[in-house]
């Protein structure tokens, strides 16, 4: 299993990024899916997560500002990041929970950085 994610960058605060993590094989359809970060010096967080029936959850820093999102078919989950602050610079990874065997897969990570 691979999860590769993509998408990240230099915004200025205000911006937006939309993060895509495609996920190789057939567990897609079978996991759970998550975003986490990792700012310097700071543990990882788990930023938001959408199960396999769809439901999600979000950390209380990115409410209403982020939205976790799917395609089955594409084997891919999204991540839209709107009204970025410098507090959100962060390299993010996605991660897979297969629901079957409880192992989990992280993705490469990608950086965001937005600046003041």
């Amino acid at each position: 299993v691979q999860l590769q994610a993509s998408g990240g960058g230099l915004v200025q605060a205000g911006g937006s990024l939309r993060l895509s993590c495609v996920v190789s094989g057939t567990m897609f359809r079978f996991a759970n899916m998550g975003w986490y970060r990792q700012a310097p010096g700071k543990q990882r967080e788990l930023v938001a997560g959408i199960a396999v029936d769809g439901a999600t959850s979000y950390a209380d820093s990115v409410k209403g500002r982020f939205a976790i999102s799917k395609d089955n078919a594409k084997n891919t989950v999204y991540l839209q990041m709107n009204s970025l602050k410098p507090e959100d610079t962060a390299v993010y990874y996605c991660n897979a929970l297969r629901l079957a065997t409880l192992n989990k897969y992280w993705g490469q990570g990608t950086q965001v950085t937005v600046s003041s």
